[in-house]
């Protein structure tokens, strides 16, 4: 088992070394990095938002009624929301969904070119195939998952809102008040170191597992599958990391 995991993470920091080679043509990676950005980045603001709004909402009812004592103002109930979305539920949740959204996709697509050979015609054409294919979408979700994370805490802090206005269990206006009580900019930018950390092991590990798919369509499923399981413990993983070094 451990020989297994040293091997694979040997593999994996093999395979970094040969995405990050110099670029053959820089023009040709620069369409590629605007066509991941579309397919990868803009591609999941809408799932994004949708569920970070609903997120807040959840986040607020429950502390709310966990918070439900006279003496405490429904203001601290909303430093707990932001604090929890901003510190955990959006970096977090959001890179463990995009790991399936974003992550099998890139798997899956690199599988898929590595079984019907694409990327054997690519090493003929004397093009490095990992930089070529995984480098433009690397730089896209280095680029695009902190804005997503933007959209994310802003959506889920909206959410939030909107359930204490439709709730009774708190006051809207001390609520709202309490949104912009001691913020410390620090947790933006914890938040942001977290999410690219993440954006770099959803594109990467997701790569690896497509470009080393052996066999046919079963095994790329397969290997989409395994990637997803990787890349979410990996997040977990580097999320206690970060927040223990961070803090």
């Amino acid at each position: 088992m451990i020989y297994r995991l040293l091997q694979g993470v040997g593999a994996y920091i093999l395979f970094l070394k040969e995405v990050f080679t110099w670029p053959e043509r820089w023009s040709e990676y620069r369409k590629s990095f605007f066509r991941e950005v579309e397919l990868l980045g803009l591609s999941s603001v809408f799932l994004v938002c949708v569920i970070s709004l609903f997120m807040g909402a959840v986040l607020t009812i429950q502390t709310a009624m966990n918070l439900d004592n006279p003496f405490i103002p429904d203001s601290y109930i909303a430093i707990a929301v932001r604090e929890g979305i901003v510190l955990e539920f959006a970096p977090t949740i959001v890179g463990l969904i995009l790991a399936g959204k974003i992550g099998s996709n890139i798997t899956a697509t690199l599988g898929n070119m590595r079984v019907t050979e694409q990327m054997d015609a690519l090493k003929v054409m004397g093009i490095n195939p990992a930089s070529y294919l995984v480098l433009p979408k690397l730089a896209a979700c280095l680029l695009f998952m902190p804005v997503l994370l933007s959209f994310s805490m802003f959506f889920g802090i909206i959410g939030g809102y909107i359930a204490a206005l439709t709730m009774d269990m708190v006051n809207a206006e001390i609520f709202l008040s309490g949104y912009f009580m001691d913020f410390r900019s620090f947790y933006i930018t914890y938040s942001m170191t977290k999410t690219v950390f993440f954006a770099f092991l959803i594109a990467t590990i997701s790569s690896f597992f497509g470009y080393h798919v052996k066999g046919g369509a079963v095994e790329v499923g397969k290997a989409s599958t395994q990637s997803v399981v990787i890349m979410s413990f990996s997040i977990i993983l580097f999320n206690y990391i970060l927040t223990d070094i961070l803090f």
